[in-house]
Order: C-alpha cells, then sequence, then structure tokens
C-alpha cells in the first residue's frame, strides 16, 4: 500500500515485540480501546534509539508484517516509574485489567532489557488519526 504524501517523513514503529503482539496491539488501536501507551526510557537513550514521542505529531502504526495501518497522533507525554503507573494510564492501554497490564508489560521488559519497579517509563497518550489502505 502507498503511504499518502503527507505521512512520507513521519515517523513508523510497531507496537510490541512480535508480529503477533504488533497485530493484537494495533487492533485495539483500530477498535478504540487501546489509547496509550508506553516504553523503556532506556530504549529513548539507547546507541540505537527509538524516536521520542512529541505532543502533536503524528506517527504511522505498522501491523505485525511491517505493513502501514494506521496513523496515531500523541496528545500528551509523561514520564514515570513502572510502580507508578496509575491504573486509569494502563487501562487506556486496552489490554485487560490493571494487574493484567502489570503482569504483561513486566513480562516485555523482562524479555527486552530488564525490568525493575524503579525503572522510568515513557508514558504516551495518543488519538486515532487515520486509518490506512
Amino acid at each position: 500500500m502507498a503511504l499518502p504524501a503527507r505521512y512520507r517523513d513521519a515517523h513508523r514503529f510497531a507496537f510490541g515485540d512480535s508480529p503477533e503482539l504488533a497485530d493484537r496491539l494495533l487492533a485495539l488501536v483500530l477498535s478504540g480501546e487501546k489509547t496509550a501507551t508506553c516504553g523503556a526510557l532506556r530504549d529513548y537513550e539507547a546507541p540505537d534509539p527509538e524516536l521520542m514521542p512529541e505532543v502533536g505529531r503524528a506517527d504511522v502504526v505498522l501491523d505485525g508484517s511491517g505493513q502501514p495501518a494506521c496513523v496515531i497522533e500523541t496528545i500528551s507525554v509523561e514520564h514515570c516509574r513502572f510502580a507508578d503507573v496509575p491504573e486509569a494510564f494502563a487501562l487506556a492501554e486496552g489490554e485487560g485489567a490493571f494487574e493484567d497490564w502489570q503482569r504483561g508489560h513486566r513480562a516485555f521488559f523482562e524479555r527486552n532489557g530488564g525490568w525493575s519497579a524503579d525503572m522510568l517509563l515513557v508514558c504516551e497518550r495518543f488519538r486515532l488519526v487515520e486509518v490506512l489502505g
């Protein structure tokens, strides 16, 4: 699918750390259940950093096969310790009850560089701008 010209220079990313997780989380975005996401601050500071989210920026979300699926716009960005993530934020991620969020994200961070209750997260809220394709 050809990406509309207005998004050609946009940052592109997929949620999660596997094609299956990318597709599952994308489905939550498209259904309106997922309006937030978070990542470890260390991943934005590493030698090959992800692009730090910025309020007002539109990003292209890829599906599990790397194809553009939708565009989201960042509406807020905050830093927070894992242990201090508010339940309302975790629920906005659309991945189940607060305890499910804690369990799933702990496992994700353990797979991807380590987890601690004190680790800093970049907590982003976004809105769906456009479905592509």
